[in-house]
């Protein structure tokens, strides 16, 4: 199974995560969100509903790449730039496209993705 984000007229393919915030991430697909800009490290944007963290690891490290969920404020999260560890922060996968983060990092203001799952 990929996930394929559609963005800025750019099709971008990730490898999910196996647990259970990126089953409940995937369940959700296929979503339309607005990504904002936070801190110029990652893209941001709300989930329609807050995902399981059942058995997930009380934090983790985000790199450039990765689709992440941040518990404490049940949204998505996809860094284009490495940040240190952050508790809550939980990985749904991670992009297979090697310039998907520069891509993410060029976007300019709210911009609209659409994200799917591709068998």
């Amino acid at each position: 199974m990929t996930i394929r984000l559609t963005v800025a007229g750019r099709d971008l393919t990730a490898t999910p995560a196996d647990g259970a915030a990126a089953r409940d991430f995937l369940a959700l697909l296929p979503l339309t969100l607005t990504l904002d800009d936070f801190h110029g490290i990652e893209k941001v944007a709300d989930l329609p509903s807050r995902l399981s963290t059942a058995g997930e690891p009380d934090g983790t490290t985000g790199d450039a790449g990765d689709l992440m969920y941040y518990a404490p404020w049940g949204n998505l999260a996809i860094f284009y730039r490495d940040f240190g560890h952050a508790p809550g922060l939980v990985r749904l996968g991670a992009f297979d496209d090697a310039d998907a983060a520069a891509v993410l990092g060029a976007l300019d203001g709210p911009t609209e993705v659409t994200i799917s799952v591709v068998d």
